[in-house]
């Protein structure tokens, strides 16, 4: 069977970049940077992006150009005779389908406010009923069963017309629209009254506040925060590098990935910061951020509904570009392993993955009392745990150790399918760094991320 490629370079880079864009960027990434000094934590960040999120994503994407395969079968076609590394696609595979268990779920959440932003129907609420709101929407499985199958059948929808007509044409009108959404957003958001200090508090380094957490909390967290931003270590980027040609090196599109990510991630402060000081709010942590602080803003301003619906049709995009990526990292995973073809492999996938995302579903109300991380957890979050500080920094280590050792691929042969073709090149002298210095700072990641 012909493997498929995608239709142009614009495809693969937005495919990607929409893989990486999630609901981490829009809400994490402002909350974090405010609380770990503002512009401080910005610096960290973009250093951690290029030192340690840009060389894996390479990595990956050169495993997946090399093999033509999906991850487990790539690691097959690219390993020698009795090695083992293919067996870090089986752990990728589950975490594709543990970060499909609660992501499904939480995009339902996106759409269903955008439907009720849309309906006006935050119109006139006070505070406190807003926060209700949010509560009433988790405490209903019918609400979040109907959004979550909503959320599961449109992505195995698109992925079933095929990787060109389907998954990479309705992502470019997605990411596209986004884009445009999220400009528009930040310009109001800076315009309006008391918005300037907001921006200050997200934009210049506070010392100050530098002292009152740790340094080393502060480079952690936008390790962290680096890292995780780009859904790496479970094939996601992976299953786009094998759909690729060998016209550009892959240095350089990977800049092009992490540049459009972090734009997203950066962008979605300038609309979050300065909105809460212009209302005297301050930016919540969390859930709390996105679905009681900024409807109680959006009451607040002039034209708030109109804001309010094109906020959350931008979150929506966001989660769903994430969805549709992973959806396509499945399916193909199945049509590699199983030779099934692509209606048969989204017919099996819209079963599985629909009931596999009921336990996050009823984790909030039927089956509430199952606090599995101790007293106030649910079950999203033991499988966010899982995949964010399990099998996402274990994921990257294989695909780190698989290209840079002679235990495995080997280094020259990484070297050369990632500098094939035009663009960045990944000059020969890191190869220190990648052997000696980044598995020891995943490591890291990983061990703070169990403690």
């Amino acid at each position: 069977m012909e493997r498929e490629k995608l239709g142009s370079r614009m495809g693969f880079i937005l495919l990607s970049a929409g893989c990486a864009i999630g609901i981490g960027n829009v809400w994490r990434f402002p909350y974090i940077a405010g609380q770990y000094g503002g512009g401080v934590f910005v610096i960290f960040y973009l250093f951690f992006l290029v030192i340690m999120g840009v060389p894996v994503m390479t990595m990956e994407f050169a495993a997946g150009r090399a093999s033509r395969k999906s991850i487990i079968r790539s690691f097959h076609a690219l390993e020698k005779p009795g090695q083992k590394w293919h067996l870090h696609g089986y752990l990728g595979m589950a975490g594709n389908y543990i970060l499909m268990m609660f992501y499904t779920t939480v995009a339902g959440w996106m759409l269903y406010y955008f439907y009720l932003m849309l309906t006006g129907q935050f119109q006139g609420k006070a505070s406190s009923q807003t926060s209700e709101m949010f509560q009433g929407m988790l405490s209903s499985p019918q609400i979040l069963l109907v959004t979550m199958v909503i959320i599961v059948a449109a992505g195995i929808f698109i992925c079933s017309i095929g990787l060109q007509k389907g998954v990479e044409r309705i992502t470019k009108i997605m990411m596209s629209l986004l884009l445009v959404i999220i400009i528009i957003l930040a310009v109001h958001s800076i315009t309006l009254k008391g918005g300037m200090e907001g921006l200050e508090f997200y934009l210049f380094p506070d010392f100050q506040r530098i002292k009152d957490t740790s340094i080393w909390e502060i480079i952690t967290a936008a390790m962290n925060q680096a890292f995780f931003t780009l859904s790496l270590g479970i094939g996601a980027m992976g299953i786009f590098g094998s759909y690729i040609d060998k016209k550009r090196s892959l240095l350089g599109e990977s800049v092009n990935i992490a540049v459009l990510d972090t734009f997203v991630a950066f962008v979605s402060g300038l609309i979050i910061f300065p909105a809460c000081f212009a209302f005297n709010i301050s930016p919540d942590q969390g859930p709390g951020l996105i679905f009681i602080t900024l409807p109680n803003i959006f009451n607040k301003m002039a034209g708030g509904r109109i804001w309010g619906t094109l906020f959350f049709v931008f979150m929506t995009f966001a989660a769903f570009s994430t969805i549709l990526a992973v959806f396509e990292n499945i399916i193909s995973c199945c049509m590699d392993l199983f030779h099934w073809d692509r209606k048969k492999a989204c017919i099996a996938n819209f079963i599985i993955i629909t009931a596999l995302s009921l336990p996050c579903v009823f984790g909030y109300n039927i089956w509430s009392a199952f606090q599995p991380l101790g007293k106030g957890s649910t079950v999203l979050d033991l499988e966010d745990f899982i995949v964010s500080n399990i099998i996402l920094p274990v994921g990257s280590l294989c695909y780190l150790l698989f290209c840079v050792t002679r235990f495995g691929w080997g280094f020259d042969k990484y070297i050369e399918e990632a500098n094939t073709g035009e663009g960045l090149k990944i000059p020969r002298w890191v190869r220190f760094y990648v052997t000696y210095i980044l598995p020891v700072l995943l490591l890291f990641l990983i061990i703070k991320g169990l403690i």
